[in-house]
């Protein structure tokens, strides 16, 4: 329906919202309505795609999490496969919010520099430079917010000057390989302090069927690449994972999509080697 965001995960995150400020200020004043103009995030065929940074966020208001437990080595690929670099640097980008969250100065500056050097690997390295050095020094400040904010706007560059230079397919990787990042760290930390609100992070079914959709639009190339088709098959996984009809997300179906972001993210820093090498 035109112009009517009708999502399951964005009411929801909205009311995780509500409580965390509640639980924060002693209010027992009502919930805001929801302006969906005003969340983080960009909207595409009506779908609300969040700012990463705001699901970490989010998370923080119901408890807190040991982010540190959640941080995790990434090694660069000796590769020129521009699909493959994409997706790394998605990850590693997500990356950096976990980092963060967890305030960890050397884990912050490390991937800084991999951003540039994944930067320089993709021909983004002017677009890309001045948000790395920006993340660098707010760090040794202990600016996290700082951080945080230029990590998103690293991200927002990175697609923006893909799409520029009519690589599609390789922003979507991007977006892609930091949503599968940031949802294995959620499902991590859910799943250490399962709770029914914890849960309903995950009821966002609609967010998946758009990265689907979003896949399908690739050029045939693309959507015949390994890491592309693999990424195809988890995604239907984690659908089916989230689209419950009736109830909560339970456990198990957390602890599954957990394992199949797992999965798909090993696969992106450990690409199978090319036939014929």
């Amino acid at each position: 329906m035109k112009n009517t965001f009708a999502f399951n995960w964005m009411p929801l995150l909205c009311g995780v919202f509500a409580t965390g400020l509640a639980f924060g200020q002693g209010s027992s004043a009502g919930v805001e309505k929801f302006d969906a103009g005003k969340f983080p995030g960009f909207v595409v065929d009506e779908v609300v795609v969040p700012v990463p940074s705001e699901i970490f966020s989010v998370l923080d208001k119901l408890g807190s999490p040991n982010w540190k437990d959640e941080l995790r080595k990434i090694k660069l690929p000796e590769t020129s496969d521009r699909i493959e670099l994409s997706l790394v640097f998605g990850d590693v980008v997500a990356e950096g919010f976990v980092a963060v969250q967890a305030q960890d100065k050397q884990t912050v500056e490390d991937i800084g520099r991999d951003v540039i050097n994944l930067a320089a690997s993709l021909g983004l390295t002017k677009a890309v430079r001045p948000h790395a050095q920006s993340i660098l020094d707010a760090v040794k400040k202990n600016d996290w917010k700082g951080v945080r904010k230029e990590l998103d706007q690293t991200q927002t560059t990175v697609r923006a000057s893909m799409q520029e230079m009519r690589d599609d397919d390789l922003s979507q990787c991007v977006s892609l390989a930091g949503w599968l990042r940031g949802t294995a760290s959620v499902t991590s930390v859910i799943s250490k302090a399962f709770t029914d609100d914890r849960a309903e992070l995950m009821n966002q079914p609609m967010l998946v069927e758009h990265f689907t959709k979003s896949i399908a639009g690739m050029s045939p190339s693309a959507r015949k690449h390994p890491s592309v088709v693999a990424i195809t098959k988890g995604l239907t996984k984690i659908h089916h994972d989230m689209d419950i009809k009736e109830g909560n997300i339970s456990q198990d179906k957390v602890n599954s999509i957990k394992v199949t972001c797992e999965e798909l993210l090993n696969m992106i820093n450990k690409p199978e080697p090319k036939k014929g090498k």
